[in-house]
């Protein structure tokens, strides 16, 4: 989805001929067939840093080094989730839209921009150029401080291009995610902001794994980004709800025949139950709806049934006790309502995204399309529950929920 107009297509233009400069541009189309470990491992924890960083590590080793600048709070810099005057938009510079809706869905969590607003200054403008946290506060700002009705992301665009970010082609929302909070949490410098990110965003839970023949059990604490829940019970059936996905995802398995483990109290592979439990919850909930897997000829393809998700989530009433591994202060914690949704439509070759978002000011629903963004009803954000002949129409993929205040 290109810029319409001539200034919108001159932006789109200038920032195609900065990316060509630095050689960083790789116009590839990534598919979303290329992406099918999304499906690989039901319950696959997806908080591991990505390639990229691993990458960008030895690059900031010496950038430490310099010294640090204080704390930077522009006062003119309110958050883009007070839409009490207006909604502003991104313009897609070449296949942006991923970033674009992923952009906003940050912006508009009012949690997250006080985190922003905190961050501290790069010293030299090179730093500055190259720090994704320090950009996306301009760009924040940006949206606030101007007059017009969308504006550009072409130097975060770029900054993002410098840690090995390739534009111009079609983003799996919850690889980009995963891929902009790592960067976000790696370039913050104060452990303290650190923290909230992770506490904002992390969920923590419990790895069970319990021989059947001997019961030794193995426990391990892991942390998580997203919950990616299948849309497909164990025995590829479509599940029919949100609540029962998750009840799935949480549900034991049993390993048998060739999963079988090797047990050390027995000395021999044997069968096993592995199960997760749920340990905490963060502020902002981040669930991947896996979309996106493979068919019996091992071809990828994009489930476009009709899966429901509630406006209010109770995890109190969608899970065991036996799923769970927490405290009582903690359940009593375990509240939300939907705050966000990524939707995408087309297919796993192509496609387009876009975000319907909650003001957390107004309480209306928004819908944040590029540079197009309009009020809309809930029954416009349900029209993204899917539906299984419409494989080109729009199905939610990220939903965001967020904690909801204690009364």
């Amino acid at each position: 989805m290109r810029p319409r107009g001539k200034a919108e297509g001159r932006l789109w233009l200038r920032a195609l001929e900065i990316l060509q400069e630095l050689s960083f541009c790789d116009c590839t189309i990534l598919s979303m067939s290329q992406r099918g470990e999304h499906q690989e491992s039901k319950k696959k924890l997806e908080i591991s840093p990505s390639e990229t960083m691993k990458a960008e590590e030895e690059s900031y080793k010496e950038e430490n080094k310099e010294p640090k600048s204080e704390d930077w709070r522009p006062p003119s810099v309110f958050g883009a989730a007070d839409l009490k005057n207006r909604a502003v938009g991104l313009y897609n510079i070449g296949q942006t839209c991923c970033l674009n809706s992923l952009l906003q869905v940050f912006f508009m969590n009012i949690h997250f921009t006080k985190i922003l607003r905190r961050i501290s200054v790069p010293v030299c403008g090179t730093q500055k150029k190259k720090n994704v946290p320090y950009q996306m506060l301009l760009l924040l700002e940006k949206m606030q401080c101007g007059k017009q009705k969308a504006v550009s992301p072409k130097e975060l665009a770029i900054c993002l291009v410098a840690h090995g970010v390739t534009m111009f082609v079609q983003y799996d929302a919850a690889q980009l995610f995963l891929t902009l909070w790592n960067l976000l949490k790696k370039q913050m410098k104060n452990p303290e902001l650190v923290e909230k990110l992770s506490d904002l965003y992390t969920i923590s839970v419990q790895e069970h794994l319990t021989c059947q023949t001997c019961s030794s059990e193995t426990k391990r604490n892991s942390s998580m980004l997203t919950l990616p829940v299948s849309l497909l019970d164990s025995d590829s059936h479509m599940l029919k709800t949100l609540e029962e996905c998750l009840q799935c995802f949480f549900r034991p398995e049993e390993l048998t025949g060739h999963n079988m483990c090797f047990c050390e109290h027995c000395g021999k592979k044997t069968p096993f139950q592995q199960s997760v439990k749920l340990v905490h919850l963060p502020q902002t909930l981040t669930i991947h709806l896996k979309r996106f897997c493979f068919g019996r000829s091992a071809y990828i393809h994009k489930i476009s049934s009709c899966l429901p998700f509630p406006q209010d989530l109770d995890f109190n009433a969608v899970l065991t006790e036996q799923q769970c591994q927490a405290y009582d202060n903690e359940k009593a914690a375990w509240q939300y309502e939907l705050f966000a949704v990524v939707a995408h439509s087309g297919s796993t070759s192509y496609g387009h995204y876009c975000a319907y978002i909650r003001s957390l000011t107004e309480c209306k629903w928004y819908c944040f399309n590029d540079s197009l963004v309009e009020q809309v009803s809930w029954d416009d954000v349900k029209s993204t529950y899917g539906h299984s002949d419409l494989s080109w129409g729009q199905t939610a993929y990220l939903l965001f929920y967020m904690r909801k205040h204690r009364q």
